[in-house]
């Protein structure tokens, strides 16, 4: 994956009902250059579906986590664009301290929860992983 690629994948996420004409736009692309990406990216199994984002209080009761990811070397781009393409990844940061990067994840359950785990930490350049799950918040 190169750049367009995971710029057209982040303009996704926000919105994944733009249409292809906004998206070539927005990636200064021609919609045919947007068309062909977004098939090999859907045959690649990169994007593996589109989905609806819906108020906390509007969801049904599901399992977050947040994960802590250490890097190897110079492997950045390589992790990022393999969490991206990870369908239980909702939110991923770069960060400074610890972590290089911290991934909000989010399962129907403890069993999916736990499956996205064992994907997350095969993924090459990921030197270790630390998740807490997300119990209740204040605010």
């Amino acid at each position: 994956m190169d750049e367009i690629d995971q710029k057209l994948i982040a303009l996704l996420r926000q919105n994944a009902r733009l249409s292809v004409a906004d998206l070539a736009h927005k990636l200064g692309v021609s919609r045919g250059t947007v068309t062909n990406r977004m098939r090999r990216l859907e045959d690649e199994q990169v994007i593996v579906g589109y989905t609806v984002k819906l108020r906390p209080d509007a969801e049904r009761e599901g399992i977050r986590a947040w994960m802590g990811v250490l890097v190897e070397g110079n492997q950045t781009r390589r992790v990022i664009a393999s969490l991206l393409g990870e369908p239980g990844v909702v939110a991923l940061h770069d960060t400074n301290g610890r972590w290089d990067l911290l991934a909000e994840l989010e399962a129907p359950n403890l069993a999916a929860m736990s499956e996205m785990l064992e994907r997350i930490r095969l993924v090459g350049g990921i030197r270790s992983t630390e998740t807490s799950l997300h119990l209740k918040s204040y605010r």
